[in-house]
């Protein structure tokens, strides 16, 4: 394994809070602009996929804490829809502190269900970094804000939940390729993916 590449929870939880706050900057940036936009290739509105962002955020916390073994959680979380975009991105980081939390509190042979891979602590935290990065680019790219996913912060996640991501590209261009956003070099944009949570 890549010496560089975290193996404890609270490496996992900084690289989260670092995502976290790469991501608010970015959205802040275009918080003036049209939200009810499309995210870039998606079909919900940018406004959606933040609603989708806290949801996913807040649903692997619930997942740490419940440890369901076949089952996604009853629980779930969204912004509210008459708030301000930057009153929503307050919401946002408690839905990535709480995940935070519950990261650094869950013993490291805890495992929950995910539909791609019954995972640790370290593979939810790896999942909201995957989500904040991702979905962060798709609203950017929609609202006209230059932004692509920290290397540092990509590499991990690559390490992490993508252990078939091809190699010879740079972190942040593998990750949108290999989450359906981007080609790369002598590969098609995938149209079908997902990632592999399992512990290995």
């Amino acid at each position: 394994m890549d010496p560089t590449v975290p193996v404890d929870a609270t490496s996992w939880t900084e690289l989260l809070a670092a995502a976290t706050d790469d991501c608010l900057a970015a959205l802040l940036e275009g918080a003036d602009r049209d939200w009810s936009l499309p995210a870039h290739r998606l079909d919900w509105s940018c406004r959606a996929t933040l609603d989708h962002l806290a949801l996913g955020l807040t649903g692997y916390t619930g997942l740490l804490v419940a440890r369901p073994e076949d089952r996604y959680i009853t629980l779930f979380a969204s912004l509210d829809p008459q708030a301000s975009v930057p009153a929503c991105l307050d919401g946002l980081r408690i839905a990535a502190s709480l995940l935070a939390s519950t990261v650094r509190d869950t013993p490291p042979d805890v495992r929950a269900w995910h539909p791609w891979g019954h995972s640790d602590g370290a593979g939810f935290a790896a999942m909201g970094i995957t989500e904040l990065l991702v979905h962060t680019y798709d609203i950017t790219r929609a609202l006209g804000v230059s932004r692509t996913p920290p290397d540092h912060l990509a590499a991990a996640v690559l390490d992490r939940l993508f252990p078939e991501a091809p190699h010879g590209h740079g972190p942040s261009d593998t990750l949108l390729w290999c989450t359906g956003r981007t080609p790369l070099p002598g590969l098609p944009r995938r149209t079908e993916w997902r990632w592999d949570g399992t512990v290995r």
